[in-house]
């Protein structure tokens, strides 16, 4: 059963950190693009971070974009997201994904074949 858990997550002060973690199981992610969405409260799911097999290649939406960094370790099958200069209007419930069929770096869900429970982030004022 092909399975991604992610951690990490909590409450923080604006302008405070976390350091979200996925870890895959039930087969290797090492040559899977990974991504990170967020949804808030009433909102639909957003891109948050993508990054390729290799982590050579990152796309960050313009929202968090010199804020938060996604980065990988293959021998681990884990992917992270730093996420620094937190807002309150990152407050969401963040999830990990994963392309199953090598479709290339999509920001778009229909990209992804496989999704975590989710970690909530709530960033207080």
């Amino acid at each position: 059963q092909v399975q991604l858990v992610e951690s990490g997550g909590g409450l923080v002060q604006a302008g405070g950190s976390l350091r979200l973690s996925c870890v895959g199981s039930g087969r290797t992610f090492s040559n899977a693009v990974m991504g990170w969405f967020r949804q808030a409260p009433g909102k639909e799911r957003e891109f948050v971070a993508g990054i390729n097999w290799s982590g050579g290649v990152t796309y960050y939406a313009n929202s968090v974009k010199g804020r938060f960094t996604i980065s990988r370790d293959n021998a681990k099958n884990t992917v992270y997201l730093q996420m620094n200069s937190l807002k309150p209007e990152d407050t969401a419930v963040y999830y990990c994904a994963a392309d199953g069929q090598n479709r290339g770096l999509r920001v778009a869900e229909s990209g992804y074949d496989y999704w975590g429970q989710g970690t909530q982030v709530t960033v207080s004022s």
